[in-house]
């Protein structure tokens, strides 16, 4: 259970984003994806609804790490490009709990008492690249990880469905697979050479809901040094718009861990 929020944060460190709306396209048909450019995917992938203020999901989680397997729920509360809180639970008691902000990232785990608050910049200098607030409102409801409007990319079929590569050459190698006519997000994948370590985040189940599109099921694959963390996470319900509270208190007697 204590490495559940490390783990989760380590998955999500790859590359910065912060996507910008475009104008729709007109639909594509299935026999004209070859001609599909880097700006079409893009701009079909940003323009899926994802017009909500708050969201409250309802979630069951599986996490595997080479030590361990455990069975666990979740409940998500997300202010857009404001705050999220994760609090995880275990037979309905409370055991973990996350709170990320554009500027700060808190978490407390109950087995072991620990607890740590810092901003971004520390959590960037430990793990040794950047790490933001939206690489994980995006993850969670499956939209790129990468700005597809910065970087470089090739524009490339996969058994039918559109892949953007990157092509920049850089310590990260960036891939993105997308439904051919939703432009739904159905896999990123970002690997780093050095250290050598892989990220791969599956999506599946979309639901469409009049506030958004959202992923009903993805599972995380975190890959270092021949080591496998899976995190599935599945929706089991979804609200929006209500007014959410989002308490976090660690509680008294909690250790604080510090990060060098």
């Amino acid at each position: 259970m204590r490495r559940i929020f490390p783990i989760l944060f380590i998955t999500i460190i790859m590359v910065s984003c912060k996507p910008k709306q475009k104008t729709v396209v007109n639909e594509v048909a299935k026999e004209n994806i070859t001609a599909l450019t880097v700006e079409n995917i893009a701009a079909n992938h940003y323009a899926v609804n994802r017009n909500f203020k708050t969201a409250y999901i309802k979630a069951n989680v599986d996490y595997t790490d080479p030590k361990q397997s455990l069975g666990l729920s979740a409940d998500i509360r997300i202010k857009k490009d404001e705050i999220i809180l994760v609090s995880v639970k275990m037979l309905g008691i409370t055991m973990a709990k996350a709170m990320i902000t554009p500027l700060e990232v808190k978490y407390y785990e109950k087995m072991g008492g620990k607890y740590f608050e810092g901003d971004y910049k520390t959590l960037s200098n430990w793990l040794g690249t950047d790490l933001d607030f939206q690489k994980v409102q995006n993850m969670l409801l499956g939209q790129s990880l990468d700005d597809l409007n910065k970087g470089k990319y090739a524009s490339l079929l996969e058994d039918g469905m559109p892949k953007l590569e990157d092509t920049s050459k850089q310590n990260f190698i960036k891939t993105f697979v997308f439904d051919p006519a939703t432009f739904w997000l159905k896999r990123q994948e970002i690997k780093q050479n050095d250290p050598a370590r892989k990220l791969l985040v599956n999506y599946s189940d979309y639901k469409s809901f009049p506030e958004m599109v959202l992923p009903q099921e993805l599972t995380i694959f975190a890959i270092q040094d021949n080591k496998t963390t899976t995190i599935n996470i599945s929706y089991r319900n979804a609200t929006f718009n209500e007014e959410l509270t989002f308490p976090y208190s660690v509680p008294s007697g909690y250790e604080k861990i510090s990060i060098e």
